[in-house]
């Protein structure tokens, strides 16, 4: 599934759009997220958005920035998990 249902009023050029697409189905594979996962799909879609509005281009860069942002977030839950 591409990006462009995600982009909810968010404008990219078409080559941006493209990268993001790229960026988004790299991220999807790395995290092993399947089509029927809507709600991990939405939060990756809007975090790979929010960098490429900030002005990230390369798909590389932006799936791995999201990838880096994921194992944050997922060491912090375990952190914060009751008899830890």
């Amino acid at each position: 599934m591409p990006i462009r249902a995600y982009l909810d009023g968010h404008t990219f050029d078409p080559e941006a759009v493209q990268l993001l697409d790229f960026a988004f189905e790299t991220t999807r594979s790395a995290l092993k997220i399947e089509d029927r996962n809507e709600p991990a799909k939405e939060v990756i879609a809007d975090k790979l958005i929010d960098l490429a509005r900030q002005g990230e281009r390369d798909p590389e860069r932006l799936s791995e920035q999201v990838l880096a942002w994921v194992r944050e977030a997922s060491a912090a839950n375990l952190r914060r998990s009751p008899g830890k």
